[in-house]
């Protein structure tokens, strides 16, 4: 399920950048005579009305309970009150997509985790993924950029110098006039990666920073902060010019450290559909050159054979370490995940380890790891607890009927939800071909070719023969009951709800 594997890596994005949305700055409450709310609200009745009324709209699509949304309201508001007066006015809206009646809008808008911002266009008929900053000044300057021309003209060596950021990518065409079927093209093309990359187009390729001067064009000239500086390209054809952009601007080895700069790299690193081999090491270690310089080299050596690779000091990753279940003792550390979610390590690892192991990975040697927490001594709780090691004895290899919630200790929709399910495993304590069980799908990996938990708690059935069904009816202790009975396999005498202990 490519869904579930997205979700890791949104995840592990999200758990890398963990400091940086911690430090968005929650505001004192504002008086009464400020007190007008700038953000609109929407839900399931009014939301398409409104999007279809503009031409560009911001939403946000948050849950009550996040901190990270409740840190980034008050920079949101801000930045709204702002953009209200901008020219012409730049409309942010939210939704609560933790609302039952919203679900939907969230499915439909692909929300993976909150807050999510979504940047509309034309009447909703354009969806863009909002990746600027957090805080309200940041907001307002990539709103107005968004809101503007997807491609800026540099006219003049200032103009490309107050455009052109060194720590940032940036795209421009040189065209020797502004029309023509390559011009066109790359307007296309602005316009639909503007949210990822600066454009901007010239008539003289001498204003640039970097590169070939005398060049008339069309070109498209990437200018980048990493490897090769600027890299050209002149196939015009759309598919070939987005190809083009999103290969080079992945670095050969991404750099993750505590520099916000590079982070929009990390992003993209997780972003992209290949594997992903990330080295964490201590920067300021005696071997940390050595194993740079050697994983750099097998980097080079595998382009083009669909793994990405990433470097990050362990002072920044405590967030994937946290992810993957990892403990600092393992570091220099290799991990290589695949799409589909499956993991391999390798511990301590030695400059003259990297190549071969990789190789050994290739080629399918290597064993994928696993992560879990210990299977308990003791099991005897009515809710039994199945860990990452246990999942497949308890559910699928046991010969009976199992309802497995998969949860997170800090959901507050899971904490309501125990004392009902403990009341159902009460129920079934004398059936034994019936198991309620629980697992903490942070602490333990789920596999993703047999559930697909977009959201906590997620409840999944499997009967005695195998059959496996996502429970989606009310979360109450009767609906639980008649869905088990209905679905189970029928290997002993029926649960008799008469019978249950008040």
């Amino acid at each position: 399920m490519a869904s579930r594997a997205s979700i890791c890596f949104f995840v592990l994005a999200l758990s890398l950048f963990a400091s940086s949305f911690t430090n968005i700055c929650a505001e004192e409450s504002v008086s009464e005579s400020e007190s007008k709310e700038f953000v609109l609200t929407l839900d399931h009745s009014n939301f398409s009305d409104t999007v279809s009324k503009h031409d560009f709209i911001v939403v946000e699509f948050y849950a009550p309970w996040c901190g990270h949304c409740k840190k980034l309201a008050p920079e949101y508001e801000k930045a709204a009150s702002v953009l209200s007066v901008h020219d012409p006015p730049v409309i942010l809206a939210k939704v609560d997509a933790n609302e039952g009646e919203n679900k939907d809008l969230a499915s439909d808008f692909e929300v993976k985790g909150f807050p999510t911002i979504k940047i509309l266009r034309n009447g909703g008929k354009t969806v863009q993924e909002y990746k600027g900053p957090r805080d309200a000044d940041g907001i307002v300057d990539y709103l107005k950029k968004q809101s503007g021309p997807a491609s800026v003209e540099i006219k003049s060596v200032e103009d490309a110098s107050s455009l052109i950021d060194d720590k940032k990518i940036f795209i421009v065409g040189v065209f020797p006039k502004f029309s023509g079927e390559e011009f066109e093209n790359f307007t296309s093309l602005a316009e639909k990666l503007r949210s990822d990359y600066e454009f901007g187009h010239t008539l003289d390729a001498k204003l640039l920073p970097r590169g070939e001067s005398s060049v008339k064009g069309p070109i498209v000239r990437i200018l980048k902060p990493f490897d090769e500086r600027f890299v050209d390209f002149q196939d015009f054809h759309v598919d070939a010019l987005e190809k083009f952009a999103e290969e080079s601007s992945l670095p050969t080895v991404t750099l993750f450290n505590n520099d916000p700069n590079n982070h929009p790299f990390v992003i993209k690193f997780f972003n992209n559909p290949n594997a992903k081999a990330m080295l964490f090491l201590n920067f300021s270690s005696e071997i940390a050159d050595s194993i740079k310089s050697k994983y750099r080299e097998v980097a080079e050596q595998s382009k083009g054979e669909g793994i990405s690779f990433l470097i990050g000091d362990l002072e920044a990753s405590q967030g994937a370490f946290q992810y993957f279940g990892l403990k600092e003792e393992q570091v220099p550390l290799l991990v290589i995940q695949k799409a589909e979610g499956e993991k391999y390590l390798k511990p301590n690892l030695e400059a003259d380890h990297i190549a071969p192991w990789v190789k050994d990975y290739k080629d399918g040697n290597v064993k994928p790891y696993r992560k879990s927490e210990p299977i308990p001594e003791a099991n005897n709780e009515p809710v039994k607890v199945v860990v990452g090691d246990s999942l497949h004895d308890i559910v699928f290899n046991s010969g009976k009927n199992v309802l497995l919630e998969f949860y997170a200790p800090w959901c507050g929709h899971c904490k309501k939800l125990a004392p009902i399910l403990d009341e159902v495993a009460i129920s079934f304590e004398n059936d034994a071909d019936v198991v309620i069980a629980k697992l903490d799908a942070t602490a333990n990996d789920v596999p993703s070719d047999k559930f697909d938990v977009k959201g906590y708690p997620t409840l999944y059935f499997s009967s005695a023969s195998g059959k496996l069904l996502e429970y989606d009816g009310d979360r109450t202790k009767e609906e639980i009951i008649d869905f088990i009975e209905k679905n189970r396999d029928k290997t002993a005498a029926p649960h008799d709800p008469s019978k249950d202990e008040l």
